[in-house]
Parts: structure tokens; sequence; C-alpha cells
């Protein structure tokens, strides 16, 4: 009776065991690919931006055109507040151009140390149910030694 108690107690240990390297190995695929999604979500992100960047250019060159066609249709010269507004309405685009790249890069990086930290999780979870297998593997074997003895 006691052999069979040592033997249960050995299995169960090594049924935790087994269970718990499965479960981190599972962590580590989950964590992969919750990483994975953040970098794909970073490529959309980065494309929409970019896309944003060419429409909001291709806007304000078309009222700058609308403007320039209307200040020459006027008989108005373009030199002194006609030249200088053409100027800053040049200006305000590159300056909106540079706050959508800022805007890019900003949800580029949340999204890079959102994958980094989805492996990070993934590896730290997977430590502590390898961990716990050992512990399981352990607990078994202490408990069939302390029955035989």
């Amino acid at each position: 009776m006691i052999e069979l108690a040592a033997a249960a107690a050995v299995g169960g240990g090594i049924m935790g065991y087994k269970g718990n390297q499965a479960a981190a190995k599972a962590a580590k695929q989950t964590a992969e690919f919750n990483a994975q999604v953040a970098e794909n979500e970073a490529v959309v992100l980065r494309r929409q931006k970019v896309d944003e960047e060419a429409n909001m250019r291709q806007s304000s060159e078309r009222l700058i055109a609308t403007a320039n066609v209307a200040t020459a249709a006027s008989g108005i010269q373009m030199s002194g507040s006609a030249l200088q507004a053409a100027e800053d309405s040049y200006f305000n685009v590159e300056q909106d151009a540079l706050k959508i790249q800022y805007a890019g890069d900003i949800q580029q990086v949340a999204k890079e140390s959102e994958a980094a930290l989805a492996r990070a999780e993934g590896r730290a979870r997977a430590t502590g149910l390898k961990m716990a297998s050992y512990q399981s593997l352990l607990a078994g074997g202490s408990k069939a030694a302390s029955l035989m003895a």
C-alpha cells in the first residue's frame, strides 16, 4: 500500500512537472504572438501617418495654388505681404508635416515598447512556470521518499 502511495506521489509530481512545462511553453508562444501583433500594429500606424502626411501636403498644395492663382488674377505681384503669406503657408505645411511625423514616431516607439514588454512578460511567466514544474517534481519525490521511509 505504501508503495502505491509513493508511486502516486511520484506520478503526481511528474504530471505537475509536465503540466507546468507545457504552460511555460504556451506562455512564451502567447507572448510572442502578442509582440508580433504589436509590431504589426506599428507598421499599420506608420503607414497611416505617411498617408496622413501625404494627404495633408496635397490639400495644402491645392490651397496654396488656389491662393497664388487668386493673387495673380487680382493683379497683385508676389512680393511684400502676398509673398510673405505664401511663405507662411509653406512654412505651416512643413510644421504640420513635422507634427504628423512626430506623432508617428511616438506611436512607433509605444508599439515597439509594447512588443518588448509582451516578450519580457512571457519570459518571466515561463520562468515562473518552469520553476513550479521543478517544485512539483521535487515535491512528488520528497513525498514518495517520506512514504517509503
